[in-house]
Formats: structure tokens, sequence, C-alpha cells
């Protein structure tokens, strides 16, 4: 069976190839009655834009590139569908490229990028996207960004930015655990390039403060977003004199590999230790007992970032669909699973 071509579609349609064109192009001057028309034959055809040959015909580039250097699965899996079903939702093609964000090369490697791909503009996450030189740079070179970014502060910088409160979701889950009974509560960190890890442990601090506790440097340890990390200093931790009541895993992955340590011990979850984690990932809900978390819904956060770069580029095309600033502002909320229980008595 042949592919179906736009001049199928306008037959159906009994349109002409140019309003065929402007549909896909979701331009403005369209009626809402010719519109649906249009898609109705695009839907029932199988149509699909020849995205390469698309952005050939014309100065308008069609395609998109995401930006990461994350090595958690899950976040990249989550943050890829956001930002393709929103490109497939306005007609747009999308170019994943993964880099280093510490390379010395990077803004050149992101700006040939650009250039030798065609694309209208990047979305970009963390920790690249916190990195305000970079984006900078990348504006300088009149590069369309729309940046990912761990904060609680209104959105601003070199760039638009669609912000996760990390802070207000680390409060609330600090703040479950001292409802809970819990004094003495662990926070184990994730990389500091990551403003997640700053923004997360701010949140943790201002709850203990909050309730009056101490904020002991002894419980707070760095290291790293990995399952390892958690099981090494949770072993650590474990070993010592005055071990904790609770652990705050600054993501799931580092949570689960605390659960992983705690168990090895020959010690019950939630019975002699309660663990948090982070993000609400398959680490969180898998594990066993499920973990305490706050969910962070990855694939919002990059919808509404793929909305605001191409409503920067074409602000008609977004208008429908975008509900505001106040949609740029995502906190993650408490999920109470049964890693969390009352503080008990040794």
């Amino acid at each position: 069976m042949s592919k179906a071509t736009i001049k199928d579609v306008a037959r159906q349609a009994g349109v002409s190839l140019k309003t065929v064109s402007r549909v896909i192009n979701n331009e403005p001057t369209v009626r809402a009655e010719t519109r649906e028309k249009v898609q109705e034959a695009i839907n029932n055809l199988g149509y699909q834009p020849d995205m390469a040959a698309r952005n050939l015909r014309g100065a308008t580039s069609y395609a998109v590139g995401l930006v990461y250097d994350n090595p958690n699965p899950y976040y990249v899996v989550d943050i890829q569908q956001g930002v393709l079903k929103c490109c497939r939702e306005l007609g747009y093609g999308l170019q994943i490229h993964p880099c280093d964000a510490s390379s010395p090369q990077l803004i050149d490697e992101l700006a040939e990028l650009v250039l030798h791909s065609r694309l209208a503009g990047l979305v970009l996450a963390p920790p690249i996207s916190e990195n305000d030189d970079i984006v900078q740079a990348l504006a300088d070179r009149s590069i369309h960004v729309v940046r990912i970014v761990s904060g609680a502060d209104a959105p601003g910088g070199p760039a638009p930015a669609v912000h996760v409160n990390d802070r207000a979701a680390a409060y609330a889950l600090t703040d479950h655990l001292v409802q809970l009974g819990h004094r003495r509560i662990a926070f184990l960190s994730g990389e500091e390039e990551h403003r997640s890890t700053p923004e997360r442990r701010a949140g943790y601090e201002e709850a203990l403060q909050a309730h009056g506790l101490p904020v002991d440097p002894a419980l707070v340890l760095p290291g790293r977003y990995t399952f390892d990390s958690g099981f090494n200093r949770t072993q650590a931790l474990l070993a010592g004199p005055d071990r904790p009541t609770a652990i705050f895993g600054c993501n799931d992955e580092i949570a689960a590999g605390a659960l992983a340590a705690t168990r090895a011990n020959g010690m019950k979850v939630p019975g002699d230790l309660s663990i948090v984690g982070f993000e609400d990932s398959p680490f969180s809900r898998q594990s066993s007992p499920p973990l305490t978390t706050a969910a962070q819904k990855t694939e919002a956060i990059a919808r509404q970032a793929m909305l605001r770069l191409i409503g920067a580029m074409r602000p008609h095309t977004t208008e429908e669909m975008n509900s505001g600033p106040e949609a740029d502002v995502f906190v993650p909320n408490l999920i109470v699973r049964p890693s969390t229980g009352p503080v008990t008595s040794r």
C-alpha cells in the first residue's frame, strides 16, 4: 500500500494543497471547521509530513533538539516522551542529543548541532540547563533555548525556563518524617552540579529548622545519584554509634540503595528505619516495601518546556495549548507509601 501524500489529504478534505499546508503548520488563519476536516482526512489516511523535506522547503525549521546529560534512564525516557508527544501534536521533528555537560567544547558542539541539523531551537535538561554560561553563550548565538531547571524562584535568567520546585517537595518529605516522630534524619545528596541537590537539601534543612531541630552535618552525606552510592553511605551510617531513624535519599535510586543496605544489615523498613526518595521512578514503586517519595511529573514538565520553546518562535501555535506563565512552575507532590512509619524506641 502506497504512503498517503499531501495531495491525497487535500482531495479527501476537498480543500487546496495550501490549506492542508496551513493546517499542518498550525497557522491561525484557517477556520475551525476547515481545520477539523483536514485533520480528519489526515487521521483517516494516516498521513505523516516528511519532516526533512519540510525543513528544506523554506527558511522555517520544523525540528528541535533535546539536550541532556543524565545517567538515570527513567528520567531520560520520561523527558523524551514528554517532548516527543508535544512535537507530534505540533508537527515538529525531534533530535535527541546526549552529551557531556562538563565538556569544554559543549557550546561549539551544540551550535554545530543546531546549524547542521537545521534545528529551530533546543530544550535543555539539567545540569546543562542550569549552567548560565552555556545558556548565555547559546543565546548570544541567537539560538532559541528553553531550560528545565530546579529552583524555588520564579522563572528568569538568560533564557525562558520551566522550574521544578524541588525545595518545597523536599520540605514536605522531611516534614512528613518529623511528624512521624523522627529527629535524626540523614540526607544522602546527589551530585552538586545538579541544582536539584542543593535545592532538595535546602528544603530538608528548612523543614528541620521549622520544627526547632538542628541540622547535623554528620547526617548530611555527599554522594551521587546512584543505587550504589545510596547503599554504601547507608552502610556507613548504620555502622556508626548513633545511627539515624530515617533517611532522605536525594532521588529514588539512592533511596533504593539505602533500603537494600538496611535489609542487608538484618533491619526492617519502616520498623527500624524509615526511608524516603524523590521523583516517583520505578525504583520507588517496585521496591519492597514501596518508597515514600515526591512525584515529579517529568513528562508534563518536558511537554511544557517544548510548548515554551515553540511559543517563543511561533506564538500563535501554542496559544490554545498553553495555560500561561504559572504553568512554568511544577511542585512534586508527596506520595506516602509503606517505607515510612512512626519512630520506634530502641
